[in-house]
């Protein structure tokens, strides 16, 4: 590589791809720590809130339009 400052960033750019590349390719490790169970468990709690909330706002909008 020359001191030419296209070549040296051309070079620094083709390197950093080779790098996202091989991370890429390599298997992702299965997840051991229970984190996505305990997302979907936040999760699926969020969702019966927000699904309680609604059915209480559908009851209020009724009970207001009589």
């Amino acid at each position: 590589m020359n001191g030419d400052p296209s070549n040296t960033a051309f070079a620094r750019i083709e390197a950093a791809l080779a790098r996202i590349e091989a991370a890429a390719a390599r298997p992702r490790p299965a997840d051991t720590s229970g984190e996505v169970t305990q997302l979907q468990g936040k999760h699926d709690r969020l969702r019966a809130a927000v699904q309680d909330t609604l059915t209480q706002l559908d009851q209020l909008i009724e009970g207001a339009q009589g």
